[in-house]
């Protein structure tokens, strides 16, 4: 139990602080399927498809944006869930003001890529999930019918 706690701890410090949508996701993943789920996986944030230092000193911060997840999700058999918590800055330019629909079809792109190389992806819109109690409510409707579409069973 206390290796439990200290890997819940350490997963939470990977969040980003500006995003309370990300926060509210994984805490209410284990509020909700802690209990209920045997051997429950791990849910993994800021998770790197691929990592090439070089490339983003040569091209920017930018260059490898659509090879993060912001949680990645390993189930039995292989199965690959990404969880993705989408705020303005995935379909807008100029810090929101302004649609993007380049920015949104560049993600669209990266999603049918990430579905070829094997992973399904779910998006959230951060405002589904800014507030704690509407997250809670979302994710106590998604999350068990996540797990029960993979075959992911309750205890044993």
């Amino acid at each position: 139990m206390i290796s439990k706690k200290s890997l819940y701890a350490r997963l939470r410090a990977c969040l980003p602080d500006n995003s309370p949508g990300q926060r509210n996701l994984f805490e209410n993943y284990h509020r909700i399927l802690g209990p209920e789920v045997y051997d429950m996986p791990a849910l993994l944030p800021e998770v790197w498809l691929h990592w090439d230092p070089r490339t983003v000193r040569e091209r920017g911060p930018q260059a490898l944006l659509r090879f993060r997840m912001d949680f990645l999700l390993l189930l039995p058999h292989g199965q690959r869930i990404v969880l993705e918590v989408d705020g303005s800055q995935h379909y807008t330019r100029d810090c929101g003001r302004t649609p993007d629909t380049a920015k949104y079809a560049a993600m669209v792109a990266a999603d049918r890529d990430l579905r070829l190389s094997g992973y399904e992806v779910y998006r959230f819109g951060h405002d589904e999930l800014r507030e704690e109690t509407t997250a809670r409510t979302l994710l106590e409707a998604f999350l068990p019918r996540l797990f029960q579409h993979h075959g992911v069973t309750g205890r044993h």
